[in-house]
Order: structure tokens, then sequence, then C-alpha cells
């Protein structure tokens, strides 16, 4: 008898001794966990940057396929997350607004008053319109949603001003952690994280480029890419999806004057001012040490936050300006 109870005692032992190792273990075993499946989130959002990058470049129509394990998280299609504006003069000889949208009137001004119409393009195709000789108005009864490029013309149908306004959606990776969700964006090139109990973190920026040419002058290049979710995704242990091109846009190409962009950000509010500041950090050193006279390089427009749009200071160069829009299907 005495041994059956010796027994017993040296199981409870070992049970309490098990159940106290296993408190004392399991917020590092959860950690562990966390961690993996962080990693296999971040493996995700690389595959798919990869592959966007690889179809929007593509032939319209065209791309490719892959599998993705989703073990851990889900994967969703993000509308809206960001609106983009662009506008230049393609002319020195005029420098010409559009501003006073309603949904179906803008009014054009032009110094000189060399603009005598308007094209819109549009999802829908392309459209031209008169602009009002006295007031500068250009009525029209156009649902501009989504995107649309106006385009400027003066009496000879010479081209003199574009401004556009471009709506960009993305993909979103969420895992579950033990603290919450861990959120990765992915839009327009940029990379965007979130933990539930941290700051917004950007680990990588939408592609802006900007050099000074040894030819003379200098070259502001903006590469937008949109991506299009036609499909519920999901989180299957094996998520076949198909990335194909939709083709791409090019509204400016060439030497441009006045150039002038901005973009709204609706991720967090934070995510805005932190993109100025990154293309500013050069423009902002050189206001500190007071060598504005000689910056050549991304400049307010307005405000020295940015918070009116971003220029290009060329001290007299030759400002070559390329934008092109590249549209993804994800399906």
């Amino acid at each position: 008898m005495s041994e059956v109870l010796g027994v017993i005692m040296m199981l409870a032992m070992v049970i309490s001794i098990m159940g106290g190792v296993w408190v004392f273990l399991n917020p590092y075993i959860s950690d562990f966990e966390d961690n993996t499946n962080w990693n296999a989130a971040n493996g995700i959002a690389d595959r798919l940057e990869d592959r966007i990058d690889v179809a929007a470049d593509l032939p319209d129509g065209t791309g490719i396929r892959h599998k993705f394990n989703m073990r851990s998280s889900m994967l969703q299609g993000v509308s809206n997350l960001e609106l983009w504006s662009i506008s230049a003069d393609l002319t020195a000889l005029d420098i010409t607004q559009i501003n006073d949208f309603t949904t179906s009137s803008f009014t054009v001004e032009s110094v000189n008053s060399t603009a005598e119409k308007v094209i819109i393009q549009d999802e829908n195709g392309i459209n031209e319109f008169n602009i009002d000789v006295n007031t500068g108005i250009v009525t029209h009864n156009l649902p501009l949603a989504d995107w649309y490029i106006i385009t400027v013309l003066n009496d000879n149908d010479e081209e003199i001003h574009k401004t556009m306004k471009y709506t960009i959606s993305g993909l979103r990776v969420i895992t579950s952690l033990g603290n919450g969700e861990h959120e990765i964006y992915l839009i327009n090139n940029a990379r965007i994280e979130h933990f539930a109990d941290s700051a917004w973190e950007i680990s990588k920026f939408p592609r802006i480029e900007f050099e000074q040419l040894a030819t003379g002058g200098v070259r502001l290049s903006i590469i937008l890419t949109n991506i299009e979710v036609n499909r519920s995704l999901g989180s299957a242990n094996h998520l076949g999806i198909e990335i194909i091109s939709a083709g791409s846009l090019n509204p400016f190409s060439g030497q441009c004057f006045n150039v002038r962009y901005s973009l709204t950000n609706s991720v967090s509010p934070v995510i805005t001012p932190q993109y100025d500041d990154n293309w500013l950090t050069e423009y902002t050193l050189n206001r500190a040490s007071g060598t504005l006279d000689s910056f050549v390089g991304l400049s307010p427009f307005e405000r020295a936050s940015g918070a009116d749009g971003i220029s290009v200071s060329s001290i007299g160069l030759p400002v070559y300006f390329d934008v092109s829009i590249n549209e993804v299907l994800v399906e």
C-alpha cells in the first residue's frame, strides 16, 4: 500500500513540476510561434512584391500564376488607399492651373490666356470640351471617379498643360499574433507594416526617382502601380492567384514646367507626412544650412511641410518629367 501511495505522490509531483515548466515556457513558446508567423507573413509579402513587379512589366493581358501558403495569414484586396494628384505645364510660354472642381465642372486659369479647350481621358474614353472665354469654366457630364487626365490645348491644338488624378488600390496581409493583428500593406510599390502595440512603420516608399543628367537638366520619374482584386482571396493553405498586367499609361514624358505632385494615403494619418518628409530630406538639410540658392532637387510647392504638394527646384535647368502608371489585376 505504501508503495502505491509513493508512486501516486511521485506522479503528482512530476505533474506539478511539468505544469510549472509549462507555465514558465508558455510565453517563450508563444513568442516563438509569433515570430514564425511574422516571418512567414513577410515572406508572403516579399513574393507578392516580386511577382507584381514582374507582371507590371508584361504586355497587357499576360501574367503569372503563383501559390501561397496562407496557413497563418490572410490576404485581402483593399480599395482606394491613395489618391495622387499630378500636374505640369508643357510649355514655358504660359502658366496654367485647373481648380474649383465640382461634379460637373472645373475652372482653367492661364496667366497669358492661351488655354482654348480641354481633352479629358478617363476609364470610359476620351472627350473634348471648350473653355468658356469669359469665366474659364469647363462644363462636362462625365463621372470623373477613379482616375482622369485633363489636357489643356491652345488655339493651335498644342498641348500646354496636364492635370491628372489617380486612385490607387493595394493588398493587405493580416496575421494573428499573441498581442493582436499584424498588418502588411502593399500599396503602390511601398510596404507599410503595423503591429497592434506599436507605431506604423514604412519599410519601402513609392517609386519616385530624381536625378541630375550628365547632358544637363534633371529628371523626375514617378511610377505608380495600381492593384485591382477581382475575387475574394482569404487564407487557404495553398492559395492560388493569378497576377495579370492590365496595361499602362504614360501621361507625362519629356520636358515640363511647374511640376507638382501630391498624395493622400488613407491607411493611417501618419503615413502621408512621413512620405513628404522622406522626399524633402535634402531640401530640409539645405534649408537648415542656408544653401537653398544652389539647391537642386525636390522641394515643397508652398508650405515647407509639403502639405501643398511637392515640386522641383532646378535653378533654371530643364526638368524632364516621366510618369508611368501600371495596372495589375489579381484574380
